[in-house]
């Protein structure tokens, strides 16, 4: 028998042990659920290729009143069931930015684009590993495929791509619309692509930094400048004047602190001239100087808390990026030259290659940068193309428009290195030779078209008719097969690969303008209402 004055002392130290084993078992049970979450469960559960079944449930007051104040861009606390899944308290808010303000100023639709932030009310809550997705809304693109192809190619050539999947959206149970769905660059996107959170994520924007600003001409314009309210002005730039060129900023925007901000289109004139804020704000990754108050586009967006010796790494990386130095001591170059491959296939004008400098990730770990892709909904010509000769043609050797190399310091760097350029040739090869070989590219829409097609016919509430999806499938197809025969020519030699050598040599273009841009959709998005008021509400502060 135990004598009694070791009794307590023995129950003490059975008790610690208990709790410690208990809590060992509770951290592994805990850690087991978290890795098996970031590495098989949503990502197999949600994105596996099947169209994903989504349904809303929300209070019908607050959802009203959410969509009736869309451009708040306020939360509500909803129940989601994904797939026949349900997960409650999930936070939900609008996005967007000229897309945004696109549905709210139409009085016949209510089809926002929307982020869905699963630990938005209860700390460290996710759907089976998933912090957070948004889901895009199709606007501009009739052809439904666009952002997805695009996501497709990067992805093929390896680009560390978020995960993305069509997906049917319900409301309360009843239909609400066809959707693409996008893991958002978020910790459970680090661990499940690099296998920790160490690293640093900036969602780059040039638009709407600290608010509605303006560059130095935007905020010169004359005084009386008549705005053209009809989005298909800005697919003809013949159809506005020199004054409606310069631009203004649409919205004024401040994230909130410690979020990213999603995908903001602008609206765009000649040569690549997209309105909003393009200031230098380090979008275009050029270096100025080692504050960190220059960087506002990098800065202002980065995802979750940062700290300064973080944001001075970046500086440092874009010092040396613009010195030409070291490049492959602080830039993931091979990753980025299979970006760029891909980028440049799809002609993304909303995008670092145009003046609008934004709509891409930099991704930073332990000094070494590298980029990432995001808002693809106006590739294939999308944004600020005259024609479909210009995109069909668009220069692999000089990927800008509407900017000079010298502006785009990661590109005209990268591409001024014959052994850099030879790669990124190599990779645009891979990609037209590969995923655009025979009728692999018809193939894959084809494929698409099964997937969705149904989803396309019944959806209540489309952007474009079930006729006008199924025209923009067959030009989308004839689109990227020219796209890629020109890239072949360009690697050859037989087509000129430059804006300034296709400028003085047309003739030697493949020919393409019998097809017509709008038939993928355009920037007026809008249920083909043809007219919209775009700047009714600008405001110039």
């Amino acid at each position: 028998m135990i004598k009694s004055k070791y009794i307590h002392w023995v129950v003490m130290m059975a008790t610690v042990v208990v709790l410690g084993i208990s809590t060992l078992l509770i951290g592994y049970a805990s850690d087991t659920t978290v890795t098996e979450g970031m590495t098989m469960g949503y990502s197999n559960f949600i994105f596996n290729g099947d169209v994903i079944s989504l349904n809303i449930i929300a209070d019908p007051i607050a959802w009203s009143t959410m969509l009736e104040n869309a451009t708040a861009e306020t939360y509500i606390m909803v129940d989601v069931v994904i797939n026949g899944k349900e997960i409650k308290n999930v936070g939900i808010r609008p996005k967007g930015n000229s897309s945004l303000s696109q549905v709210a100023r139409d009085d016949t639709t209510d089809r926002f684009s929307f982020r869905i932030k699963f630990d938005q009310y209860i700390k460290g809550q996710t759907f089976m590993g998933l912090d957070a997705m948004v889901i895009n809304n199709m606007i501009g693109d009739n052809s439904y495929m666009k952002e997805y192809l695009s996501y497709d190619i990067m992805a093929y050539m390896e680009v560390e791509t978020p995960l993305y999947g069509f997906t049917d959206v319900f409301v309360n149970g009843e239909a609400w619309g066809f959707y693409l769905a996008i893991e958002l660059y978020d910790d459970s996107y680090q661990s499940r692509v690099y296998g920790n959170t160490s690293g640093n994520l900036y969602n780059v924007k040039s638009m709407d930094i600290g608010g509605n600003q303006m560059d130095a001409n935007q905020a010169q314009r004359p005084q009386g400048d008549v705005f053209s309210s009809d989005p298909a002005a800005f697919m003809n730039p013949d159809m506005l004047n020199a004054r409606t060129r310069e631009g203004v900023a649409l919205d004024g925007f401040k994230p909130e602190r410690g979020e990213a901000v999603e995908g903001r289109e602008g609206i765009v004139g000649r040569g690549g001239m997209g309105m909003g804020n393009r200031g230098n704000t380090g979008g275009d990754l050029q270096y100025s100087d080692d504050l960190i108050t220059s960087y506002a586009a990098i800065f202002e967006n980065g995802v979750g808390k940062i700290g300064e010796s973080d944001q001075k790494k970046v500086i440092e990386a874009l010092k040396h990026l613009n010195e030409g130095e070291v490049l492959e001591a602080y830039w993931d170059v091979d990753a980025i030259l299979r970006y760029m491959a891909a980028h440049t296939v799809v002609v993304n004008l909303d995008s670092y290659s145009s003046n609008m400098a934004q709509n891409f990730y930099l991704y930073e770990k332990d000094g070494v940068l590298t980029i990432l892709p995001w808002d693809y909904n106006l590739a294939f010509g999308g944004f600020s193309s005259n024609s479909m000769t210009e995109v069909v043609n668009f220069p692999i050797d000089t990927p800008v428009s509407g900017v000079t190399m010298e502006e785009r310091p990661l590109f005209n760097i990268l591409l001024s290195q014959e052994a850099y350029k030879a790669t990124y040739h190599e990779y645009l090869n891979a990609i037209v030779s590969d995923y655009f070989q025979e009728d692999q590219w018809a193939k894959k829409i084809e494929t698409l078209d099964q997937l969705i097609g149904a989803y396309v016919e019944k959806d209540p509430t489309a952007f474009c008719t079930y006729e006008a999806y199924k025209k923009a499938i067959d030009t989308l197809t004839t689109l990227g097969t020219l796209r890629s025969e020109s890239i072949l020519g360009q690697l050859e030699g037989t087509i000129p690969s430059t804006n300034e050598t296709q400028e003085t040599a047309k003739e030697k273009l493949i020919q393409a303008d019998t097809l017509s841009l709008e038939d993928l959709g355009s920037m007026g998005g809008g249920r083909n209402s043809g007219k919209m008021a775009i700047f009714d509400q600008v405001e110039m502060d």
